[in-house]
């Protein structure tokens, strides 16, 4: 297919998934539209089948890992973890909207930083509408913080958002290192989120409630929070040994479907539905006809766009693009264009040319047959690694340990006093004395 064509395509089918994924048609999921539209590109040839693979390779641990993780929150939430969030959540408010406020962060925080946003949007924020309702407090200001949360506190952890993963994956960062990097801004976002929400809301929160009648207390889910602590443990584990986080997910919702199921606590059908299947085929689709677009044209086009460098200010204007590209075209689009575009490539050298620092083995020209050197000297000693130099790759016969001979450069004339450039060197040729500069014949004199 001719790439105007592919292009107007591709980007067609772009605009139809995405306005699919916000209408939402007849009330169906975004895979609806999406899959189809994958299927297209694959079809007019927009994408190859080689780059499908490719990108379903590359998604498939993703998706893989946002499957599990979704069951693994579903779980939490059959054994209990959210109503003890709760609870915990009511008593320590005592009625105080304001102090309920700051725990809503602490939690939501922590629980998108470790179950990814989604639990947070799906898990936490009934269950703050819950407890607010509870307190007799306004839950306006307590919902904002719980939407807000789900996309600020997830900055921390590769595995707080799907674009951390595909980002984390292309990155080349350990799992550790990555949490060390973001571990500032995430408490900078916080921070400032708290300081604006506090003081946007400051007439409902000043607003007083009641103490809540708690009864007897609740009992912590400690299946559910070991669970969770482990399963965090893996991530590290893993991505030290450069393995994929989905594993570790994968195991960690095992852990507690298998007593769930057996305890009728939780079934086959609700751990299919936790997983999402729809949206991981979206996310799949959606990936697939983002790459038609950069392969026929977004990208090279991007390209131009991006600053060059790593300093500040390049960083600014990079994330200024990435910020209106997110907003144009949502934030997972924005994220599989621009990562081919930013992520780092090893360094490009012309054909026969070693990078720096690398070891590219040369012959010494002392170790060319017939070099008078080679004549004068039989005998067969050890070459001895001098720092800088470059080492010959091994022929079998091993140069003078103390021969104060040096390579001329290569285009060099020989010296005409001893050697004439028309005549290669014989083995009769006499040696120059130490005393005297070495000459010896260029490469192509030989």
């Amino acid at each position: 297919m001719n790439v105007h064509p592919a292009e107007a395509v591709s980007v067609v089918l772009l605009l139809l998934v995405l306005a699919g994924a916000v209408f939402r048609p007849w009330g169906r999921s975004e895979a609806l539209v999406a899959v189809p539209a994958a299927g297209t590109v694959v079809a007019v040839g927009a994408l190859s089948l080689d780059h499908a693979a490719a990108e379903a390779a590359r998604l498939g641990p993703v998706i893989g890992f946002l499957a599990a993780v979704l069951v693994l929150a579903h779980l939490c939430e059959r054994e209990g973890l959210f109503r003890a969030c709760g609870a915990w959540m009511a008593d320590r408010a005592a009625g105080s909207p304001r102090r309920l406020l700051v725990l809503v962060f602490v939690a939501a925080s922590l629980i998108t930083a470790v179950l990814s946003l989604d639990a947070t949007v799906v898990l936490l924020t009934p269950t703050v509408f819950a407890t607010a309702a509870r307190l007799g407090v306004r839950a306006g200001p307590h919902l904002y913080a719980c939407a807000h949360l789900a996309n600020s506190a997830s900055l921390l952890l590769p595995v707080s958002n799907l674009t951390n993963l595909l980002a984390f994956a292309a990155s080349g960062l350990t799992f550790t290192r990555f949490a060390a990097l973001m571990a500032l801004p995430w408490l900078v976002a916080i921070g400032t989120e708290y300081l604006v929400i506090r003081w946007f809301f400051a007439g409902e929160l000043a607003a007083g409630g009641r103490a809540p009648n708690l009864g007897r207390p609740r009992e912590l889910p400690l299946s559910a929070l070991l669970t969770v602590a482990a399963t965090l443990a893996g991530f590290v584990v893993l991505s030290a040994f450069g393995a994929q986080p989905v594993w570790a997910a994968v195991a960690g919702a095992a852990v507690l479907a298998v007593p769930a199921l057996a305890r009728g606590r939780t079934s086959v059908r609700e751990l299919v539905h936790a997983a999402a299947l729809p949206f991981c085929l979206f996310v799949l689709a959606l990936g697939m006809v983002v790459r038609a677009v950069v392969d026929n044209g977004l990208g090279a086009a991007l390209g131009h766009l991006l600053p060059d460098g790593t300093g500040l200010l390049a960083l600014f204007l990079l994330a200024a693009l990435a910020a209106v590209l997110a907003n144009l075209i949502n934030n997972l689009p924005a994220v599989l264009v621009l990562l081919p575009l930013t992520a780092p490539h090893p360094p490009r050298r012309r054909p026969g040319r070693a990078a720096r620092g690398e070891h590219r083995p040369q012959p010494h020209l002392h170790r060319l047959p017939g070099h008078p050197a080679l004549a004068a000297r039989g005998a067969r000693t050890r070459h001895r690694r001098a720092p800088g130099r470059v080492h010959p790759a091994r022929t079998g016969l091993r140069a003078p340990r103390a021969l104060p001979l040096r390579a001329r450069p290569v285009g060099v004339a020989a010296h005409s006093r001893k050697l004439s450039p028309a005549v290669p060197a014989t083995a009769g040729a006499r040696l120059p004395r130490r005393s005297e500069p070495p000459h010896l014949p260029a490469l192509g004199e030989l």
